[in-house]
């Protein structure tokens, strides 16, 4: 899954680099010594935020039109690309244990095959979110 949002890009003295606030992600702020990274810098931060409350079950905020995104003077407005699957494959670590059922045969079959059952499930789960528009 992508997701863009935008982010505002102030000049900061101190590191003659950048300071990036989300305005649709509160409490989201990161910098960088250089655009480069500070966009890379906004990218991780944004995406850890996201991911947060996927983890915790939470719903995240939908990116506000970046037309509407009033910046202070000296800085800059810019979108950015969240991949939650990349990021989310890298840094993710909460699980959660899930009971299903199956017939016993296509248990018997997976046990007998070596299938992991959660990959398979996973796998499942990550195509299906992946195929949503």
């Amino acid at each position: 899954m992508k997701l863009i949002y935008p982010a505002i890009f102030m000049p900061c003295e101190e590191l003659t680099g950048y300071t990036v606030e989300f305005p649709d992600l509160p409490g989201c702020v990161t910098e960088g010594r250089s655009l480069i990274e500070a966009m890379d810098m906004a990218a991780d931060a944004a995406s850890g935020w996201i991911l947060d409350e996927m983890e915790d079950g939470n719903d995240y905020p939908g990116a506000s039109d970046v037309r509407t995104i009033t910046c202070p003077p000296g800085g800059f407005v810019s979108l950015i690309l969240l991949d939650m699957d990349s990021y989310a494959e890298k840094y993710g670590s909460k699980t959660i244990r899930k009971n299903i059922t199956i017939p016993a045969w296509l248990n018997t079959y997976g046990e007998k095959k070596g299938i992991n059952f959660s990959k398979v499930l996973q796998d499942a789960l990550v195509a299906a979110a992946q195929s949503e528009p």
